[in-house]
Order: structure tokens, then sequence, then C-alpha cells
């Protein structure tokens, strides 16, 4: 059995990763405000994962540890800081438009003891940003960071709501981005307008990747569009299925009446009939 070590987990966003923290002996409970050791100095943090262990082979080592229980002046300090990362984004926009560079301003981040700032932003190419950064770090007296992000991490910084009228997913629930594939919308029976299936930031769907697992097993049970079924009525092919509900429209062989509506649990399946693929899925 692989050794296990005692751990919390640590988020330093609301929407971002968690991270394993050595507890150091301290108790902690979730949503109680920490400060933890990280490899760029102490950070502020919230527990999103009480004490609890796990194998070795989940941590990167070396394992930080959660250096204390947040003090009514860390909080203070951590609040002045969000302040003070406004007042930042502002002038570096202002900065950004004299310099007149072809960048988008996300967000700005200040470490917990404000010995570094840290820039977010988007740009279609490469940016000479050299000459804002010494402007910066005149204006901050600080040391300026940079960082390119592209457009699925500016959804998840800036937040919204979805087509489906629901947080983003990004925003809410989901530590990391997949992979999304074309080929995940054809199979959970959406339309491939490239309007319906994207997200706002521009990307597919991120729903199309964690829900796949699901369709995949609809699939797995649920007879294809133009399969021979067997039903209480008689045998005849499938039209129509929606995989959800279960329900199949099936016209039957022996009649000339409209298609009857049976579930999947009812009818046997005498021959499958396989999905085409095409040249994109079957060079995949």
């Amino acid at each position: 059995m692989s050794k296990k070590t005692e751990v919390v987990s640590v988020k330093f966003k609301e929407s971002g990763k968690s991270y394993y923290f050595a507890p150091d002996g301290k108790k902690c409970t979730v949503g109680q405000n920490v400060i933890v050791e990280t490899a760029s100095g102490n950070e502020f943090g919230v527990i999103n994962e009480e004490n609890h262990e796990v194998s070795e082979e989940q941590i990167v080592k070396p394992l930080k540890k959660v250096i204390r229980i947040a003090t009514e002046k860390d909080i203070n300090k951590f609040e002045e800081n969000q302040k003070k990362q406004e007042e930042a984004l502002k002038v570096c926009e202002e900065l950004v438009l004299e310099h007149k560079l072809d960048m988008k301003l996300v967000e700005a981040e200040y470490s917990f003891d404000c010995s570094k700032l840290v820039f977010f932003f988007t740009s279609d190419g490469r940016v000479d940003f050299r000459e804002l950064v010494k402007d910066l770090a005149a204006r901050f007296h600080t040391r300026i960071e940079l960082r390119q992000i592209g457009v699925r991490d500016e959804a998840r910084m800036l937040g919204g709501l979805g087509i489906c009228g629901q947080v983003y997913c990004c925003k809410q629930f989901l530590e990391e981005f997949e992979p999304v594939s074309i080929k995940m919308a054809k199979e959970q029976g959406l339309s491939l307008n490239p309007t319906k299936i994207s997200g706002s930031c521009g990307r597919l769907m991120c729903c199309l990747k964690y829900e796949q697992d699901a369709y995949e097993y609809l699939n797995s049970l649920t007879p294809n569009i133009g399969s021979a079924v067997k039903t209480p009525s008689g045998v005849g092919m499938v039209i129509d299925v929606n995989l959800i509900t279960g329900n199949l429209l099936v016209k039957l062989d022996d009649s000339d009446f409209m298609p009857i509506k049976v579930h999947r649990d009812e009818v046997k399946l005498l021959s499958r009939k396989h999905k085409s693929k095409n040249k994109a899925e079957q060079s995949e």
C-alpha cells in the first residue's frame, strides 16, 4: 500500500484550481482563510477541503505548509490588495493606449506581500511590451509581470452567463480545461452550428466534454437511427432517437400508419446501423 500523507486543499481564486498543502498540525475547516507558503512567497488562500489523507503519488513535492490561519490583519491586507489591483488595472489600461499596444487587459493581481504585480492580457499575436513594463515598474515600484492568456482563461476570470442561463462552468466549478472536439457534439446529437455549440469565449462548450461519458453510455444502450428492432407491436426500423428520455420512433415494417413511440427498454435489437464517419473523423 502506498504511504498516506495528511493534506488540506487550498484555492487562491474562487474559480481556480485547488492545491495540496501540509496542515502542519493545524485543524482547518472549509471556507477558512489561511496564509500558505508557496514557491513565490507567502500567499492568501481559502480552504477548499479540510484535513484529509491522500497517497504520496498525488502530491507534488516538496509539499508546502499552511503557515497560519489568516488573522484579521491578514484579511484586511488581502482586501486592500484587491482595491489596489483595480486601480493598477486602470493605470495599465491608460498606458496600453499610450503605447498603442494591441492587447486586451483582463485582470491585475498583487502577490500577498505586494512584491510582485501581474497583469493578465489577451492578444491575437505577440506583443512587445518592454517599454510598458518599464513604465509600470516606475509607477508601482514593484516587480512587474505580463502574462498572455487564452480566451478560455479570460472567460473564467471575467465570468458571465452561458447560453443555458447559468454561470460559466469554468467560473463556477471546473478546475481545469480539457480538450473538446466537434465529434463530441455529433455523438450528443447537437446541431453543428458553431453559434449553438460554442461558449461566450468562442471555443466549443466545456460541457460537451464532461457530459460525454454519459452520452457514450446512453449510446451503448440505444439503437442508432436505421437499426432494425423488435417492438411489442412488431418489427420495424428506428427513424428517430432521444438519448436522454430513451424514447425511439419506430416505423413498423408491415404498417402504413404513423411511426410508433417506444422506449429503448421495450425493444430488442435485431441489427444495428453503424453511424457513418466522415473523413475528418476517420483521420482522428
